[in-house]
């Protein structure tokens, strides 16, 4: 980008947008095209700047940990299907990703390209920017999910318990020659004692 005569100027594809995952600039905008940006540092040696466009805006990611919290369902768009799993488009131009385990309908099928479908949000990463997905936990048994969550933190109980009980080591006692006389001392005054 050219602001002035021998300055340039450059944005990085991970500055264009705060949602939109741009994996090349022309996805974005065109050569020749006008924007607004920001100013993110200066290189005098090199006569170069870093550039941001959407630093303009205030970062959605701090409305959308609010909004996309962990367990709460929302509808969603499947715009991309990869091997490792689906792209999500949810509302406000953010996206989400759903392993394949995780788009499964209730039929059985595996959800396609194109259905929109309620997922139900697993993780949510503000750092990251990422919303992980699932549609298939949209529809288990509630009470399933509970006794299953019951039983891990039972299990992580005992662990827990077991690691914090005292350990019984089995170790002979010693015997010295001084417990030897006096436990024959002690068995002649017994023997002594029946003879009588």
């Amino acid at each position: 980008m050219e602001l002035e005569e021998g300055v340039d100027g450059l944005i990085h594809i991970s500055d264009l947008s705060w949602t939109k995952k741009v994996k090349h600039p022309s996805e974005f905008t065109q050569v020749g095209a006008q924007i607004d940006v920001i100013v993110l540092d200066i290189d005098k040696e090199n006569r170069r700047l870093s550039l941001g466009h959407k630093q303009l805006e205030e970062n959605p990611w701090d409305v959308f940990e609010a909004k996309y919290t962990v367990g709460s369902v929302h509808e969603g768009t499947i715009t991309e299907m990869h091997e490792k799993g689906g792209v999500v488009a949810l509302e406000e131009n953010v996206e989400g990703f759903a392993t394949p385990k995780h788009l499964v309908k209730e039929d059985g099928t595996q959800a396609t390209k194109g259905e929109t479908l309620p997922f139900k949000v697993i993780e949510f990463n503000k750092d990251s920017k990422r919303i992980i997905l699932s549609h298939s936990r949209t529809f288990e048994d509630p009470a399933r999910e509970e006794k299953k969550a019951a039983a891990a933190a039972a299990k992580k109980a005992s662990r827990a318990k077991k690691e914090d009980s005292p350990k019984i080591e089995n170790i002979a006692a010693s015997t010295t020659l001084g417990d030897i006389d006096a436990l024959a001392e002690l068995k002649a005054k017994l023997e002594k004692g029946e003879k009588k």
